[in-house]
């Protein structure tokens, strides 16, 4: 059976070698730092392209249906490689695998650029979503290997990491756009920043020999899901699906809707990932203080409230607080339903996540493609309402939860 899920990957009884378990403060921090670029490289990579978008779909003439569809490849390359990135990372490593898939990465954001017709744009989203889904599955392998050296949580961070990258990537892209530097030149430079990171920190990668499972541990899943665990997955799905709208639409949005001026027009985005990033960094506070559901509870209610907002109210300061609003909506749904699914009393913490995040990963792939097919019957500000209803979703399935664990 093909084991679909992403986040079964990243879990690991591999044996990390003596060297790194025995390694001093300094150079754990070193290792914690380069593992940190490298999700950091990854955002930008991803926040460059998304930054870009609207220009893109100006040049060539695309309408949102045609943009919807073209999107689609992105995830599809994501969904043809998922079954074996886990192997390759297996076999291979995933410091090696993560050195390879970043630099492919790179070269297939440069070579979206290039594109001059819509054929040759989908198929270089289907590239990019190759190897962004294999570096995604290294990088998160990564992650896991120094949170062993560690000995305490902190993939947060790394994920806060590829949220100020986004952040990043969307000062970078007003930045070109102020220069009128066209998105080929943007996406290069950034290329050539990313694969600086991965010359000066790849030597500080874990090694480590991962176990490879015997078949039948691989047939005992998803043979009766947890009805909690279900929830989870759709609070999941609507948030990462609002989420990925945001990365993908929100500049056409202010392109298209709001009719930002010039270089504007990226500042929907930006107030998204300033909002989305801050949050990750300070949302274990606030859940410590206020509780997990009460949290989830709010975010749901923010995520509807700002893109009502800018449906309803389409100008250029209504709409950045409104995107603000969305981007700390989104921010802590996701790790917080990981958290619980993890901590689920009647199904392992392996088997609970990969019920919950296949289901999520779904919202962040379908999200984006459905919305442009949406505008072009009905309109952008409908496809965003009809977005805005998943917030209100999220708020109501929280209490399904509290009554169902």
């Amino acid at each position: 059976m093909i084991d679909f899920n992403p986040l079964s990957l990243f879990q690991t009884k591999g044996k990390i070698k003596k060297v790194f378990r025995e390694a001093k403060a300094s150079y754990l921090k070193r290792i914690r730092f380069a593992v940190g670029m490298f999700y950091f490289g990854m955002g930008l990579s991803f926040a460059t392209w998304a930054s870009r978008i609207p220009d893109i779909k100006t040049a060539l003439h695309l309408t949102e249906g045609d943009l919807g569809s073209i999107l689609f490849a992105l995830p599809v390359g994501q969904l043809i490689i998922m079954p074996f990135s886990g192997k390759m990372v297996t076999k291979f490593g995933s410091h090696r695998i993560l050195v390879f898939s970043l630099i492919m990465y790179v070269l297939c954001l440069v070579n979206l650029g290039l594109a001059t017709t819509a054929l040759q744009l989908s198929l270089g989203l289907f590239l990019f979503g190759i190897f962004g889904n294999l570096a995604n599955i290294a990088v998160n392998t990564q992650g896991v290997y120094t949170e062993v050296l560690f000995k305490k949580t902190i993939m947060s961070a790394f994920h806060g990491m590829w949220s100020f990258a986004g952040f990043t990537g969307a000062l970078v892209g007003l930045g070109m756009l102020a220069l009128n530097l066209t998105p080929l030149y943007h996406f290069m430079i950034v290329g050539v920043v990313v694969l600086l990171m991965v010359a000066f920190n790849f030597k500080f990668l874990v090694r480590a020999k991962e176990k490879i499972k015997n078949k039948t541990e691989s047939k005992k899943r998803f043979t009766k899901p947890d009805s909690a665990l279900l929830w989870l997955g759709v609070i999941g799905f609507c948030s990462m699906a609002s989420e990925g709208v945001m990365f993908d639409w929100s500049g056409v949005y202010f392109k298209d809707i709001v009719q930002a001026p010039g270089p504007l027009v990226v500042l929907g985005y930006t107030s998204f990932m300033i909002t989305m990033a801050s949050g990750r960094f300070l949302g274990d506070g606030l859940i410590n203080k206020f509780g997990r559901e009460r949290v989830m509870q709010i975010s749901g209610v923010m995520i509807s409230a700002g893109l009502f907002t800018a449906v309803f109210l389409p100008y250029i300061v209504p709409c950045t607080i409104a995107f603000m609003a969305v981007g700390l909506g989104v921010a802590t749904i996701v790790p917080t339903v990981y958290s619980m699914a993890g901590k689920n009393s009647t199904v392992p913490p392996g088997e609970a996540l990969t019920i919950v995040s296949s289901v999520s990963f779904l919202g962040f792939l379908m999200g984006p493609p459905v919305i442009g097919h949406i505008a072009q019957n009905f309109g952008l500000q409908f496809s965003f309402a009809f977005i805005g209803i998943f917030g209100v979703l999220i708020a109501f399935m929280v209490s399904k939860i509290r009554t169902t664990t």
